[in-house]
């Protein structure tokens, strides 16, 4: 018998499958995937490992580690005490901590140490710091050599594991778990605090990346910052910053967009703009100060995607060339990627001449 064919997320292997297996050689299809091992719908069961223990259905212990980025829990597989020091001892498992092993032939890759690290803890422990930022896609990276942060709330006992950081924090709040990548971990807003005490330089990054996710808002992130922030609590500080860097004049700015711009004005030394004015009866983005130019930030999914939002835009466009105002729409990508020549068109526009305005901001 021959495979037909990869199946999307098995381990495949281009080798015939004999129709009879020899027990000694069972534990080379470990490394196949469940749906290709079938043939007009018989499955091949193998009988049992040659450590004449308990019986060890492959099938299954592939599902389980496919279903567990790669990695088998001792406690729920089903493996017996002798059956699994004899899967290490002959490299179809590699032990990462105590009963969390790797399936030989899978990816290494973060995720996969973080669920170890958090399998391995039990209990109530939870993924944090930089590992629940990258949990959340906070924007940090794969990085091999990076720690594992693991939370052990309200735990006495002393626990080490290779490559794990292990924190106790004194601090409870938030610590509701989340789940992310099928794995516990602390909630958004936890982890940009925490990510503040081990990692200061990602924390403005991070909160940028959550901000354009809608994951978090900045309200949310000044309610965070008012409970944890009691005085030597680590992390806050580099938070507060990354907070104050993502709002314009003391006011929670409405998205990240909005904030790239304000920057890029500042670069490209731009007349002072006022954030949020009503002209018209309508609150605009920026109008730039002591000129007739407003700018308008647009992201994809605010104005492009939001029939209702298109239409309202076209209105007051219309309401406000009327007054005499020139309004500039930029997206996302003009304002972070193409900064000058942005920059150049808003001074063209500067540079129009247009009549009287009728009417002041209100």
């Amino acid at each position: 018998m021959s495979l037909t064919g990869p199946v999307p997320g098995a381990f495949h292997t281009t080798e015939p499958i004999p129709s009879v297996l020899d027990p000694d050689e069972c534990h080379l299809m470990s490394y196949i995937g469940v749906e290709n091992l079938r043939r007009e719908g018989t499955i091949f069961r193998f009988r049992r490992w040659p450590t004449h223990s308990a019986d060890v259905d492959l099938l299954d212990l592939d599902q389980h580690a496919l279903d567990r980025h790669g990695l088998v829990v001792k406690s729920t597989s089903g493996i017996a005490h002798r059956t699994w020091y004899r899967m290490i001892e002959r490299g179809d498992l590699q032990l990462l901590h105590p009963g969390i092993a790797r399936m030989a032939g899978t990816p290494r890759n973060y995720v996969q140490r973080i669920a170890a690290a958090v399998w391995s803890c039990g209990g109530n422990a939870l993924a944090s710091h930089r590992s629940a930022a990258h949990l959340h896609d906070l924007g940090t990276h794969d990085d091999e050599q990076r720690p594992v942060d693991v939370i052990l709330p309200g735990r006495s006992r002393k626990l080490s594991l290779d490559g794990v950081v292990i924190h106790r924090p004194t601090d409870a709040l938030r610590l509701a778990p989340q789940i992310g990548s099928g794995i516990r971990c602390t909630n958004v807003l936890r982890t940009l605090v925490d990510l503040g005490a081990v990692a200061p330089g990602d924390v403005h990054a991070a909160l940028g990346r959550a901000l354009s996710m809608r994951t978090v808002d900045l309200r949310a992130v000044d309610s965070a910052l008012a409970g944890h922030g009691r005085r030597g609590r680590a992390g806050v500080g580099p938070l507060r910053r990354a907070f104050a860097a993502w709002s314009i004049d003391a006011k929670p700015a409405d998205s990240v967009l909005e904030v790239a711009f304000a920057r890029l004005v500042r670069a490209h030394g731009l007349p002072p703009f006022e954030f949020h004015p009503v002209i018209e009866g309508w609150e605009v983005d920026f109008r730039l100060v002591g000129t007739q130019v407003i700018v308008e930030c647009d992201g994809w999914t605010t104005h492009g995607l939001d029939p209702t939002q298109f239409e309202r835009d076209r209105r007051r466009d219309d309401d406000l060339a009327a007054a005499g105002w020139i309004v500039k729409r930029f997206t996302y990508r003009a304002i972070t990627r193409s900064g000058a020549d942005t920059a150049r068109r808003i001074q063209r526009a500067l540079a129009t001449p247009i009549p009287e305005v009728r009417s002041r901001p209100a």
